[in-house]
């Protein structure tokens, strides 16, 4: 894939990110700046979509990345980002009120975070296992359909009992991105997972993660993942999973 090709697919990717809607040639060279045709937009994309880093659902619509895309541009154009500073101190001034009113840390912490991301959250350390904003993940447009829906909607029903499943691809202070189909969370397909383990200062054990659908934005969940847990373990004692749309 050469640079442009690169920047072309990068662009696909933020446009169905932010729209839900497959992406045609047109708008990507009146949005995005491409100073070329759009002849040769279609011939990109066409050749994008031939080596299957894009797919087209329908002969008339434009193209929507498949998980080869997403894994091509996790690996190699995404790059590192890092939470806000806005963001940065929401979070430690909301950890501090909770720990200072003596709630329960892991259901009111999956409830923040399920708030900054508007999406499902769920905390857990141990048997301790929270979770918060299933209807913000299930009113996504990936889930309209209702078997889709119901798909997703089973499997969290057990995702307490995949926790085993999660940890062990894990290494000490990986993040990792399963897109689709490699997720270890089986039964949803059109959602990815960001992960990365963590380990309290007494020694407990668990993991930060965020699913959501594959058109999730990958270096801000990342980010947020990462710094959560350098905040936890500074003398927090739960393990926070954000599941993000």
């Amino acid at each position: 894939m050469n640079k442009r090709q690169q920047e072309i697919l990068a662009a696909v990717i933020e446009e169905y990110t932010n729209s839900a809607v497959p992406v045609g040639s047109k708008i990507l060279v009146e949005k995005y700046d491409f100073d070329i045709s759009p002849a040769t937009m279609r011939s990109d994309m066409n050749k994008l979509t031939e080596d299957g880093f894009l797919h087209q659902p329908h002969i008339s619509a434009g193209r929507i990345p498949t998980d080869k895309g997403y894994k091509y541009f996790v690996e190699e154009i995404m790059g590192d980002e890092e939470l806000s500073l806005v963001d940065q101190k929401k979070l430690q001034a909301e950890l501090l009120k909770l720990r200072a009113q003596n709630q329960r840390l892991s259901r009111t912490t999956a409830k923040l975070l399920s708030g900054m991301s508007g999406n499902l959250a769920i905390s857990t350390i141990e048997k301790d296992f929270s979770e918060f904003g299933i209807r913000e993940l299930l009113g996504k447009p990936e889930f309209r359909e209702m078997d889709e829906f119901c798909k997703v909607a089973e499997a969290l029903d057990f995702i307490d009992e995949n926790v085993d499943a999660i940890l062990k691809n894990l290494k000490d202070n990986e993040t990792r991105i399963f897109i689709g189909k490699d997720s270890p969370i089986k039964g949803i397909p059109n959602c990815s997972l960001v992960v990365s383990p963590y380990q309290t200062k007494l020694g407990q054990k668990g993991f930060l993660a965020i699913i959501g659908p594959k058109r999730m934005k990958y270096a801000e969940n990342k980010s947020l993942l990462d710094y959560v847990r350098k905040l936890l373990s500074a003398g927090a004692v739960i393990v926070l999973a954000i599941i993000v749309m």
